[in-house]
């Protein structure tokens, strides 16, 4: 004989991302291990050098789920309040597709990219322009225009 409660169920458990570790491979995309890559720029190790750079390290910090990075590298003036993360929503791959200025010598560049995604299992992309400001000597993201 079964037994029933009045406890309300409790909701399903939103299945976890994979765990990023520092030698796993960077979710950005580049040749290299999390921790030489943009798990250095997250951990605050070190200072993305170009706005590529951040940009790589931003996409990065939604696959790890790093909410804290991305508010340091939002622009003061167009930062929100908090970062939500959707629980099924799943970032599968960044293509940079092109960029302006944004080096070392630059004060503003940019960065079209297109990043790869599956919501609930289904397979999407996103497709963005986004500016990069220096503010207080290091590159944040400034403001971002969808493209598709």
């Amino acid at each position: 004989m079964s037994r029933r409660t009045s406890r309300p169920r409790q909701p399903a458990a939103a299945p976890q991302a994979p765990r990023t570790t520092p030698a796993s491979p960077c979710p950005c995309g580049l040749a290299a291990t999390y921790g030489e890559c943009c798990g250095r720029f997250h951990s605050g190790g070190a200072a993305a050098p170009t706005c590529e750079a951040l940009m790589r390290s931003r996409y990065a910090a939604f696959v790890v789920r790093d909410a804290a990075y991305l508010l340091r590298t939002w622009h003061p003036e167009t930062r929100p309040p908090g970062v939500d993360f959707d629980p099924a929503m799943r970032w599968t791959g960044l293509e940079i597709l092109a960029t302006t200025e944004g080096s070392a010598f630059h004060t503003t560049g940019t960065v079209t990219f297109r990043a790869h995604y599956t919501d609930g299992g289904r397979p999407d992309s996103l497709h963005e322009h986004s500016r990069f400001v220096r503010h207080e000597g290091a590159w944040v993201h400034a403001t971002a225009v969808f493209v598709d």
